[in-house]
């Protein structure tokens, strides 16, 4: 190796900080322009993440599902129905009725969940595999929110 050679990658470096300074000033500006936008989807792609958490596993063995998760991913999904209800759009209408969907599934698994932990003596492995069919259906629901979310981005791109 020449003992020159340092010099040249200096300035090589410095082009490469300059220009990936350059690109995150862009994406910032990009983010905070569209802020409403990053926290819709945001929101909505937790809502996905967490239910998903919640429903992998053997369906019949409460120990491969978390309550905490469960709840995590009734709240979030209720904060989604919240941001999507200011949309008068016939898009905003489907994402709203998704969300509304995977909201009355969450309830309902949370509900029997409670029913079979509080009164009737302990979670079985049916019990366990309703609440688990139940979020099943919501995670469904969400992976069609999420699509009804990029095809709203791709019609807006246009």
């Amino acid at each position: 190796m020449n003992q020159h050679s340092h010099i040249y990658q200096q300035p090589i470096q410095s082009v490469y900080y300059m220009g990936m300074v350059a690109l995150f000033l862009l994406v910032l500006k990009d983010v905070l322009m569209n802020r409403e936008k990053v926290i819709f989807a945001f929101f909505i792609v937790l809502a996905l993440t967490l239910n998903f958490g919640f429903f992998l596993g053997d369906i019949d063995k409460v120990i491969h599902h978390n309550e905490f998760e469960l709840f995590a991913a009734l709240s979030v999904s209720m904060i989604c129905t919240v941001l999507k209800f200011g949309d008068r759009t016939h898009l905003g209408a489907l994402m709203l009725a998704t969300s509304l969907v995977a909201d009355l599934q969450l309830v309902i698994a949370a509900i029997l969940w409670g029913f079979a932990e509080q009164i009737s003596g302990g979670m079985t492995p049916s019990m366990m595999s309703s609440v688990v069919s139940l979020s099943g259906g919501a995670l469904l629901a969400n992976i069609i929110s999420v699509i009804l979310l990029v095809v709203e981005t791709i019609v807006v791109r246009r």
